[in-house]
């Protein structure tokens, strides 16, 4: 179903559902660990008025959820005309504080008195094995505290006089037959049982009489901390400072971030300046502060695949880092290729995936291929981080921390490309595709190892390391040498890329790939030439580009990742979409260009959110929502526009 708003601060993350509830919560990194029970249900909100009781999610309210334009800030109102009553809340997640605050704002729309009360569920899982949690009522606080080993939740409610909330309940959930204690608000009362151990969740009520048309406050919050003790002091500053307080601190600090951004912005339409900042936003709330980026944090993908999109790709977190580079921010892509750096294979080259916290995540790449032992990676994602660092050096001119970058990661890294070839093509060895899908010598992946080789040799020049620069001059030049070996002349498009067979001949898939195109374009057009990289722009406009109602670019002909009408050539992908507007920007063709802008921008969820992919027909997002790296390529091929 996606996440309209994701809220961060680099260590907590919270993704909201099209509900507005609480569906993922991660702590401590931005994507590891998912603390809820994301498969099943959300954190669900009910509330009780004049005796009759509602969840929000049952059907009956009208919801509205978007993020602020500049901070990263949600605003959701609920609204149910029967019960006449309407809930507006303002989330966030404290920069300072490892605390995900709502403040609600209850409005009885009717005529009369009216007693309400506001009930707010937990349901966490903290052990994997969603048992072995305890959850239990602090009367001291007092507080609900959810936890297992070193991962502990603090859950708190108050009125607006600072009453706290007047009933709980702690009950078991997923197990023995237990549908959860939600259940037991439905009658409007808790039963304020105090413990339960196992698979737990609760429930926490607040109770206010509300005048006619009149509005109340409620604050709500979940702390999350490595022990009781640390949450108990994030919980003491909460309640000395109040949420109005934090909420202005959060959004002056979102603010200040912005201020980087802005005077790169100010030419650009309103809506394209939102757009920029709100992508911003996006992408800042999926990077750790440890460094990673992460490619989404909407967990539904688990209910519809085999794993989530929660890990590092180096290849999706240098695209991610790109228009911050060009937007001047230079300590989140210090962390990144300081993360890149710190993960490296000891022989110069990044692997399929990671988790934020450096492990190595989850593959489907085999070690083996036609009976050949082979790297399951895929190398663009070396490049292309090699390549990103050459464009922060040249945005930044930071040279002490490029420097410091040369002998553990730029030099490793382009004596792999260098040594990674076939002897006979000079071209790249084969490796799996940037779609993660074919195991070839792919064209994309030649572009950007050709960009990336010379780019390592130029800051071998700048730092003095001249035979460096001619070995990676070299080696970029004889794959030049070789890349009308990936353009087919009968079809006139560069070709997917080609598979080396043991007796030497070469294997071609000829696949219409928008990816060969745009790589070809970016990252090597004097290897290429214009006339190839003309050609297949060419024919992907007659035969991609709206070749389904929705619009817009497909990945490739016959793609049939998250396929929803078969017959048609592949879902639409904003990032591809967005590619075809950059080409069009090089070549003058601004109107075109604009209209694809417009295009991704029509197709964002209300709150701004971009996803993977759009259906063909209708146009609804697939997959997740928000992909990061469809932001990144939203905010570049706006700043190309160059109003």
């Amino acid at each position: 179903m996606g996440r309209p708003v994701i809220l961060g601060n680099g260590s907590l993350t919270v993704g909201l559902d099209e509900n507005g509830l609480v569906h993922d919560f991660y702590y401590p990194y931005v994507g590891l660990d998912n603390l809820t029970t994301a498969r099943s249900i959300p954190h669900k909100i009910g509330i009780w008025v004049d005796g009759v009781f509602s969840w929000v999610d049952d059907g009956t309210w009208q919801t509205m959820i978007t993020f602020d334009d500049d901070a990263l800030i949600a605003t959701v109102v609920m609204r149910n005309e029967h019960h006449q009553v309407e809930l507006l809340f303002r989330d966030f997640v404290d920069d300072a504080f490892n605390a995900f605050c709502r403040q609600v704002t209850v409005h009885n729309l009717g005529t009369e008195d009216r007693e309400v009360c506001l009930f707010f569920h937990q349901v966490f899982q903290i052990s994997r094995a969603g048992r072995g949690d305890t959850a239990l009522f602090v009367p001291d606080g007092p507080y609900l505290f959810d936890y297992k080993g070193r991962c502990s939740l603090l859950i708190y409610a108050q009125n607006a006089d600072g009453t706290p909330f007047d009933q709980y309940s702690v009950g078991s959930f997923g197990v023995e037959g237990k549908e959860g204690t939600w259940r037991d608000a439905e009658d409007g009362l808790l039963s304020n049982n105090p413990v339960e151990h196992g698979g737990v969740d609760s429930v926490l009520r607040t109770n206010m009489r509300l005048a006619a048309a009149s509005k109340t406050v409620v604050d709500y919050w979940v702390v999350a901390a490595d022990n009781q003790y640390d949450a108990d002091k994030i919980h003491a500053e909460l309640l000395k400072s109040g949420l109005t307080a934090r909420l202005q601190h959060v959004t002056t600090y979102w603010q200040n971030w912005l201020k980087v951004a802005e005077p790169h912005i100010q030419a650009f339409t309103t809506q394209q300046r939102i757009a920029i900042k709100k992508s911003l936003l996006v992408i800042k709330a999926h990077t750790d502060k440890r460094g990673g980026i992460i490619a989404s944090c909407d967990s539904s993908i688990y209910n519809y695949g085999r794993d989530y999109y929660s890990y590092v790709w180096p290849r999706d977190g240098a695209y991610a880092i790109w228009p911050l580079i060009r937007l001047g921010y230079t300590h989140e892509p210090q962390r990144f290729f300081s993360f890149c750096r710190d993960i490296m294979h000891p022989d110069g080259y990044m692997m399929h995936k990671y988790q934020p916290d450096r492990a190595i995540g989850s593959t489907w790449h085999p070690l083996v291929h036609d009976k050949r032992s082979e790297l399951a990676i895929q190398e663009d994602e070396t490049a292309i981080v090699l390549y990103m660092l050459g464009e922060y050096y040249d945005a930044s001119k930071d040279s002490e921390f490029v420097e410091s970058m040369y002998h553990t990661f730029i030099q490793p890294a382009a004596n792999f490309m260098t040594d990674f070839r076939d002897t006979d093509t000079k071209l790249p060895h084969a490796s799996y595709d940037l779609w993660e899908e074919k195991f070839l010598t792919n064209t994309y992946t030649v572009a950007i190892t050709y960009k990336a080789l010379l780019t390592a040799a130029r800051l071998a020049e700048v730092f003095e390391y001249p035979d460096d620069a001619v070995k990676w001059q070299d080696a970029a030049k004889e794959i030049a040498e070789h890349c009308k070996l990936l353009f087919d002349e009968t079809r006139g498009t560069l070709v997917k890329g080609y598979l080396r067979q043991a007796d030497g001949t070469l294997q071609y898939d000829g696949t219409l790939d928008a990816s060969s195109a745009y790589g070809a374009l970016m990252f090597a057009a004097p290897a290429f030439g214009s006339k190839a990289i003309r050609s297949t722009f060419s024919t992907i406009e007659k035969e991609l580009l709206n070749s389904a109602p929705s619009g817009g670019v497909p990945r490739y002909e016959h793609d049939v990742y998250f396929a929803s009408e078969r017959p048609r050539l592949g879902n639409t992908w904003f990032v591809t979409t967005l590619w075809l507007a950059q080409y069009y920007l090089q070549l003058s063709r601004t109107p075109e260009a604009e209209n694809l802008v417009q295009w991704a921008l029509d197709h964002a969820l209300p709150s701004g959110i971009l996803s993977e992919q759009v259906e063909t027909t209708t146009g609804a997002p697939l997959s997740v929502a928000p992909l990061v790296w469809s932001h990144a390529e939203l905010i570049n091929t706006i700043l190309d526009l160059e109003p």
